[in-house]
């Protein structure tokens, strides 16, 4: 298949569905999904089942024990049994647009990886949106949006869907060209080259780090936040903790300054 989409979630079914209907209704078909599933209940693999014949290639369920936020580790489990060459990272908290997936493989290039965002709705919003309002593409609607209590601001210009706006857009945004877990790709070799993500560092800017250290190893990146588009639901982040944040900003700033291209404690720990 063209590309491995890595889903990553626990214990929020109510919103994976959501992103698993978004997925449903992609203008690219092939892909598989994989799961990247830190610990989550039976309920997780019972929705997954549910799901599997609306897809052309078997959704991968990567399952580890709930040992606390354990994104790294249960990322890196999926990057080894993703079945193909390219891999797109994303959130089962972010419903895709219908030409999400085809635009990070129009976007594909070597020595590069593609960095995008994401729209944030507000709790009342992500409540609202049915399976309907997703497979008509509703919630990428303006108008919808705002007929549903949203307050349209300057960021809602990210959801345009002219390609020469989206396209002067990237390139004119000040925002730095670094790796989002909600919305970025790359090819799975480049990302096994710098030992994958870092088992050291829990919540708080671990996507960012393996970013940078894929720039560390000669990588470029691609702005693509204005045309790979996909809208965020509300929810607590009840794992955010100061000193977490503090320890993981120390281990970016070691890897900065040293141009650290391979942590030790990443894939080859699995």
């Amino acid at each position: 298949m063209k590309i491995s989409v890595i889903i990553t979630t626990y214990n929020a079914e109510a919103w994976l569905k959501k992103v698993l209907v978004g997925y449903s209704v992609q203008t690219e078909d092939d892909f598989e999904i994989v799961v990247a599933d830190d610990g989550s209940s039976t309920k997780t693999k019972e929705l997954l089942d549910e799901f599997q014949s609306q897809f052309k290639h078997p959704i991968v369920h990567v399952w580890q024990e709930d040992e606390g936020f354990q994104k790294s580790k249960i990322l890196n489990k999926a990057i080894l049994k993703a079945n193909s060459d390219y891999l797109l990272f994303t959130d089962g908290d972010c419903i895709p647009r219908a030409d999400f997936v085809k635009t990070h493989l129009k976007n594909q290039e070597n020595g590069y990886f593609l960095s995008g965002g994401y729209f944030k709705l507000p709790l009342s919003v992500s409540e609202i949106i049915s399976e309907i309002d997703i497979k008509n593409q509703n919630c990428f609607h303006l108008k919808w949006l705002k007929s549903n209590g949203f307050n349209l601001n300057f960021k809602s210009i990210k959801l345009t869907k002219s390609n020469l706006l989206a396209q002067f857009m990237n390139w004119i945004t000040p925002t730095k060209r670094s790796w989002n877990g909600h919305n970025s790709s790359g090819f799975k070799a480049d990302i096994m080259a710098v030992n994958g993500f870092n088992h050291d560092m829990k919540y708080g800017g671990l996507d960012r780090e393996l970013g940078e250290r894929l720039f560390n190893n000669g990588l470029l990146s691609k702005q693509i936040r204005y045309s790979a588009i996909c809208v965020h639901l509300d929810h607590a982040r009840g794992y955010s903790n100061p000193e977490i944040w503090k320890s993981n900003n120390a281990i970016r700033s070691f890897n900065r300054k040293n141009k650290v291209v391979k942590i030790k404690n990443g894939l080859n720990s699995l």
